[in-house]
């Protein structure tokens, strides 16, 4: 028997104070400076978080009538708020393996105090590790501007093996540290490398890549590894590093011995247990010469395109999942960014054997990104792409160079042309001395680009290339972007690539989303965004210039979720754990080091 019409519209009466109730937020923060990044750069004073989402910005009594029992609510002190932090390029699934053995010297500005830090840690390592020092800093960051000597290593670390590395330049073995390798007099130079001997013909403990980096990457690959559980401490521990910085998603790039899919056991593992306070789309990255195109052709067989442990669509998931290709697509592709030492010429079977690859990967539609430094490969590069767009048009499939420090203003109206896009990174904040020295000040001044990318309207997003060639701090990023300076403080930019601090952000928000067309979701803090965004421990954009790099999170949500509140907020998140080993330098030290 059918309802009669009186009784369908009686319970649709007494049903409309349920449909009229106003949603609830899970969130609230208010009495806040929140700089939404909107196309009108519109500041609020509060935000309303449900499921994930922004519910509705405006003002705080507009926004607190959204609260009831059971929403958190987070007075903000008047302080600062921006979306959260997107690095379009970083090394976070290697890095996080390895974050609770590395002493970082990354934000250290005296020698001094560095290799002070260098002796403490060596104290208290134990027998059968080593103290590292991986990447992230540079000699113009130190107020003596210099590098350290072995002999000053030698002295601070002992008997306890350490590995020092400085950018892809080169790195320094101690003398316990040769002895454990059994390098000697009579081990010979890997190709494009060179194990330095003294006039005796005995190694004197550096390596220099000449360009090629394998000699120093291949060199920390036999350093010993951390357990199991001990892996999947360093990367919480790194993730929350980053969240202490406000990134709340990362591009992972892949890396040289980051074999898929044995290395990323621990980000699996975290993603299951709802544990990743970072969004991580990855990227796979060829490991082995000769056999790259065999690796694409098997992983093809094993994985989809953006598909991954997120896939339920539980609201306590973060993006975790294969993005798509690269950086390293064929090893006789790699022009290592050493500006040490002269450009590497690439291997005239480049062409063949990256096609191939190319080919490949755009007739099965996936995505892909190329590591690119100078102008030169980046010809070669297009020369390539353009000839399989001819025989398997593109149309329209995400690709973009990383790096492209030197590219042209004809490869840029090329990469336009083909809707590629551009990665950038702040490694001239590392070596823009050094870069100057060999090719001078005014091909630095042009190096990126960023006028003639904007012009041509060319996708570019912004990340840090941390861990091991630059710092994952990205207010470094952010220094570099709007003074044009490097850590050292030369100012070598030209005035027409230096932008603004909003123009900045929004490279390393919409920007770095906009590369793999998934703006519509993030990079504004308006509603139905995702929830991500940072409370700042200072003004971003009326901060002076040198204090951006000291700038850091006091409190940083994921996904409508506190993922890191400092000691001001201590009552919105869990209590970090201490890292493993007892005797992880991030115990003592922790990872950036402010000013």
């Amino acid at each position: 028997m059918k309802p009669s019409f009186k009784i369908l519209a009686f319970l649709l009466i007494i049903s409309l104070p349920v449909f009229g109730q106003k949603k609830k937020a899970t969130l609230i923060v208010h009495h806040a400076v929140i700089h939404t990044l909107d196309n009108q750069n519109s500041i609020v004073e509060a935000m309303a978080v449900a499921d994930g989402k922004i519910l509705k910005t405006g003002k705080n009594s507009e926004i607190l009538k959204l609260k009831d029992k059971k929403t958190t609510v987070i007075d903000a002190q008047g302080k600062t708020i921006i979306p959260g932090i997107f690095d379009s390029h970083m090394h976070i699934i290697r890095g996080g393996r390895f974050f609770n053995t590395e002493l970082r010297w990354d934000g250290v500005r005296s020698l001094k105090r560095a290799l002070a830090m260098l002796k403490e840690q060596a104290q208290r390592t134990p027998k059968g590790q080593w103290v590292r020092v991986v990447g992230g800093w540079n000699a113009y960051q130190f107020e003596e501007k210099r590098l350290p000597t072995l002999a000053e290593i030698n002295e601070a670390t002992g008997d306890v093996p350490a590995f020092i590395l400085h950018l892809y330049g080169h790195a320094y073995l101690n003398k316990a540290g040769l002895e454990t390798l059994k390098i000697d007099a009579n081990t010979p130079n890997p190709n494009a490398g060179l194990i330095e001997k003294d006039p005796n013909g005995n190694p004197t403990g550096l390596l220099v890549a000449e360009p090629n980096a394998f000699i120093l990457y291949s060199t920390l690959a036999k350093l010993p590894e951390l357990t199991q559980e001990e892996k999947f401490n360093s990367t919480k521990q790194f993730m929350t590093e980053m969240n202490r910085l406000g990134v709340t998603a990362i591009m992972d790039a892949g890396g040289g011995f980051q074999n898929f899919p044995d290395d990323y056991g621990v980000t699996n593992g975290l993603c299951k247990d709802s544990d990743l306070t970072v969004r991580m789309p990855y990227y796979l990255f060829a490991q082995k010469a000769g056999t790259e195109l065999n690796d694409y052709t098997k992983w093809m067989q094993t994985v989809e395109i953006g598909e991954g442990c997120d896939d339920d669509h539980h609201s306590d998931k973060v993006e975790y999942h294969v993005q798509g290709a690269g950086e390293n697509l064929v090893m006789s592709a790699g022009d290592f960014e050493n500006f040490d030492k002269p450009r590497p010429e690439l291997s005239p079977a480049m062409e063949g054997q990256l096609k191939e690859v190319l080919s490949l990967l755009v007739k099965n539609r996936w995505p892909f990104r190329i590591h690119a430094t100078y102008n030169e490969s980046i010809t070669r590069f297009l020369n390539v792409i353009e000839d399989i767009n001819k025989e398997t048009p593109l149309n329209g499939l995400l690709w973009f160079f990383d790096h492209a420090e030197t590219v042209s203003v004809e490869n840029l109206k090329r990469i336009k042309a083909l809707n590629g896009g551009i990665a950038i990174q702040h490694r001239m904040a590392y070596q823009g001395e050094s870069f100057i020295k060999r090719y001078g000040k005014t091909a630095a001044a042009n190096t990126v680009p960023l006028k003639k990318i904007f012009e041509l309207g060319i996708k570019v997003g912004m990340g840090t290339d941390g861990t091991r060639v630059a710092s994952y701090n990205p207010w470094v990023g952010l220094y570099w972007l709007t003074t044009g300076k490097t850590l050292g403080g030369l100012k070598y930019m030209n005035d027409e690539n230096i932008v603004d601090r909003t123009t900045a952000l929004k490279l390393f928000t919409y920007g770095s989303a906009q590369l793999i067309n998934i703006e519509k979701d993030r990079g504004m803090l308006t509603a139905n965004k995702l929830a991500d965004f940072a409370i700042l421990s200072d003004d971003y954009f009326s901060t002076s210039e040198e204090k951006i790099l000291n700038i850091e999170s006091k409190l940083t949500v994921v996904n409508g979720k506190v993922v890191y509140a400092d000691n001001d907020f201590r009552t919105f998140a869990n209590e970090k754990p201490k890292a493993i080993p007892d005797w992880s330098p991030v115990n003592y030290f922790g990872g950036y080091q402010k000013n």
